[in-house]
């Protein structure tokens, strides 16, 4: 499953509005087909690998990190039919899809055909892969991360606002690689006015895999940008899985008092700033105690002379 999870990751940020799901089919321990969701949504992940299995699938087991769909569709057939009619016999999914044209119907679909289903969910690795999918299909909104860059007193900014550069090289290609698995990247309106920023992916290979953008303001929209008044307007955004918010303070603020922030990305320098402006204010706490057991650190590494520390917000 681990490795159907890494060919996942492959096709994260270019399917939207379909999840990016990694298929991985084995046959006497051997791994003979492998793919994951293509640009668009199309082809499934099933697909690829079972074109890539061809005669080698029948009898093996398909190894998938979402549970195959079941449902017509005019841009192909249903990925449980595909299965069955390959000759698989043991089909091990990960994660159920929270879809409602599916939802168990896929795993009941392949039973009738005479496959077995294990539904194994592991160590989540594969939810947290699909993390942009599964919120918008449960919650109805993407799945929100928030990228915050600051020196180890929670500076993010000299008190003049110069920012550039808080972080070294390592931590900054890694906020492009974060971009390139997005679908959608926004700033604040006062990011855009100071910084105009290109919010693009400048990694080599990964240039085309710019995600579109947006502006948080009540101000007047900005052509080729997608303009939100507040940040609970996310719910109408249509066709977006992961959106990543890069800054500034205030819109980090409005999104964290809102509690619309799913995933935060610190990337901590090693320097002191002392005056200057902090990476958050008022984020609406008024007792202490209500900051506790809200966030749980999922990942910690160094990034050059940067520590990258990843929280995810502990929901119900």
């Amino acid at each position: 499953m681990g490795a159907a999870v890494a060919l996942g990751e492959r096709g994260r940020g270019t399917t939207a509005p379909n999840p990016n799901v990694g298929c991985v089919i084995v046959r006497d321990e051997v791994m003979v087909g492998g793919g994951w969701t293509q640009p668009g949504g199309r082809p499934h992940a099933e697909a690829v690998a079972l074109a890539e299995a061809g005669e080698a699938a029948r009898g093996a087991t398909a190894y998938v990190t979402l549970e195959p769909c079941c449902h017509q569709s005019e841009r192909g057939p249903a990925c449980a039919d595909r299965l069955a009619e390959a000759g698989v016999a043991r089909v091990v999914a990960a994660v159920r899809d929270p879809d409602p044209r599916a939802d168990g119907a896929g795993f009941e679909r392949l039973r009738e055909r005479g496959v077995a289903v294990e539904l194994r969910a592991g160590d989540g690795a594969a939810e947290r892969s699909m993390a942009g999918f599964l919120t918008r299909v449960r919650l109805g909104r993407p799945q929100v991360t928030l990228k915050l860059a600051m020196s180890l007193d929670g500076k993010i900014a000299l008190p003049s606002g110069e920012s550039r550069w808080i972080t070294g090289e390592d931590a900054r290609a890694h906020v492009h690689l974060e971009r390139a698995r997005s679908d959608m990247i926004l700033v604040g309106r006062g990011t855009f006015e100071r910084d105009r920023p290109r919010l693009d992916v400048r990694l080599p290979g990964l240039e085309q895999r710019s995600p579109s953008k947006a502006l948080l303001t009540r101000g007047e929209a900005v052509p080729g940008w997608t303009r939100l008044g507040a940040p609970d307007e996310v719910y109408r955004l249509d066709g977006v899985n992961d959106l990543l918010v890069e800054g500034g303070s205030a819109t980090a603020s409005a999104f964290l008092a809102a509690d619309l922030v799913d995933r935060m990305l610190i990337y901590r320098a090693p320097i002191l700033i002392g005056d200057g402006k902090s990476s958050v204010g008022y984020i609406g706490l008024t007792d202490l105690a209500d900051a506790h057991r809200r966030w749980r650190l999922a990942d910690s590494r160094m990034l050059g002379i940067d520590r990258l520390e990843v929280y995810e917000r502990q929901r119900d």
